[in-house]
């Protein structure tokens, strides 16, 4: 599908616009932001994501979003600042944000030049049918693993609140295991939700699932004010056993650097992509133009930030260097308070899993179906062998850092930095931005950037395994 004007000369036949033709320039720049909903070539069917009116207010496309940006990934933040220090995490964390944000303009640049809101079409238009190809793969690989870290809290947590409910031993009985209460909450929550036909109607449930994260953020702060330092205070706020190479005076460290500082950066980055949902929001999203979706874009990022700083800090000041990668087992299992937090997590990433769900499935869609029409058995279908697959996996992955550090160094790089800077220079025509156009360069170092983070984290993840220091910490 191309942009169209009827106002403009140089039209080719069928009314498509010659981006060759002067004129486009100006034309871009007098609707910049407005991106075409239903202008689909003569002859050609146009295809499903936009052949409706998006619905979806402002509102409800942030709390999609940032129910989106944030998941399991909160627990390992402080963690993660343990491992950098204060200010060298929060000045990460803020440039990934930004990074982030300018991803998704380059993002929503392309869509608006080209007229498409699906991630895989940017990556036919871009790259050819392999591109197609590699988009859904990065989607499909990046929201499985995000879908599974999810459910690996279900299973290590779920046992122990309703162990601690009952009075029993969660590893006495047999319907308290783990496996299977992960198996129950999928079939009894997570599929009536997957099956949603849009997206949009989730945003209440993610709006539900923030006021829950947000009650863990208040919760975190105010234990810290309660315990102060929990070290050496193992019998009321710590369950644990403390590694002896580790520091655990009570004093933050402002910069810090070691092995396992390589696992937080990618934890840092998984922590705040949110591109799959991206262009699925955006087909919902009443009005849309680029402006708007940019808008709840940095609203979704920015709270986030906020939410993300405030937990990794107040986290951090209460357990200092002894801190785990799962933020939640350092606090005492017999706490009203702490159980009823474990509760709201509970449900937080539960509903987070649907979302997560539609762009693996609109993706399969695309790479498998793209020219079928909407197919409700094949909708189900769909959701059904994805949870299956994702049940498998998290029974089989032992730790949750491992799928945090191997997704986040791959998949993460990939749809923050080096797809969007990929499709911006080859989808944008140079007669538009020319290749040596600052905008241009700058997407190119963008991508760089990406292949560096990539290859950098990847490698010190690997010699940290090959030489045995990945369990440095106990986790």
């Amino acid at each position: 599908m191309e942009l169209q004007d009827p106002k403009m000369n140089g039209a080719l036949p069928g009314g498509a616009v010659d981006l060759n033709f002067p004129a486009y320039s100006s034309y871009r720049q007098e609707h910049e932001g407005f991106l075409p909903s239903h202008s689909p070539s003569p002859g050609r069917k146009p295809a499903q994501f936009m052949d409706f009116e998006g619905k979806t207010s402002f509102g409800m496309s942030v709390f999609n979003l940032s129910n989106a940006i944030m998941g399991s990934g909160i627990l390992g933040l402080a963690y993660a600042m343990a491992h950098t220090g204060v200010l060298f995490f929060l000045a990460l964390l803020l440039c990934i944000a930004l990074l982030s944000s300018y991803s998704i303009h380059l993002l929503l640049t392309c869509a608006g030049v080209v007229g498409i809101r699906a991630y895989e079409q940017l990556g036919q238009r871009a790259l050819g049918p392999v591109g197609k190809v590699v988009v859904a793969a990065v989607i499909c690989l990046h929201n499985v693993g995000a879908m599974s870290s999810y459910l690996f809290i279900i299973k290590s947590e779920l046992p122990l609140v309703i162990g601690t409910f009952l009075d029993m031993d969660p590893e006495g009985d047999w319907f308290l295991k783990g496996n299977l209460l992960i198996i129950i909450v999928s079939v009894l929550i997570i599929l009536p939700l997957a099956l949603m036909r849009h997206l949009g109607y989730l945003g209440y449930t993610s709006g539900l699932s923030l006021t829950c994260m947000l009650f863990f953020l208040i919760s975190v702060i105010y234990k810290k004010f309660q315990l102060g330092c929990a070290i050496g205070h193992n019998e009321t706020a710590v369950e644990r056993k403390s590694p002896p190479s580790l520091n655990t005076s009570c004093e933050a460290q402002m910069f810090t650097a070691d092995s396992q500082m390589f696992y937080t950066v990618p934890i840092m980055a998984f922590a705040f992509v949110c591109h799959p949902e991206v262009l699925p929001i955006y087909t919902e999203l009443c009005r849309p133009s680029k402006r708007r979706m940019q808008a709840v874009a940095n609203v979704s990022i920015g709270a986030m930030f906020c939410m993300y700083a405030l937990t990794a800090t107040f986290g951090y000041l209460t357990f200092y260097s002894s801190v785990e990668a799962e933020m939640l087992h350092m606090y005492s299992q017999q706490d009203l308070l702490i159980l009823c937090v474990r509760l709201a997590v509970l449900l937080a990433v539960t509903l987070t899993v649907p979302v997560v769900l539609f762009p693996i499935r609109r993706a399969l869609q695309q790479l498998l179906f793209p020219s079928k029409a909407f197919s409700w058995p094949r909708h189900v279908a769909i959701a059904l062998i994805l949870l299956v697959l994702v049940n498998v996996l998290v029974i089989c992955v032992p730790t949750i850092r491992d799928i945090f550090g191997v997704i986040g160094s791959t998949s993460a790089p990939s749809l923050i930095f080096i797809l969007p800077s990929v499709f911006y220079l080859r989808i944008v025509p140079s007669e538009v931005e020319p290749l040596y156009s600052w905008p241009k360069i700058q997407a190119l170092c963008f991508g760089i950037l990406g292949v560096l983070f990539m290859a950098i984290s990847l490698g010190f993840m690997f010699a940290n395994w090959a030489t045995g220091q990945s369990h440095v910490s106990g986790h």
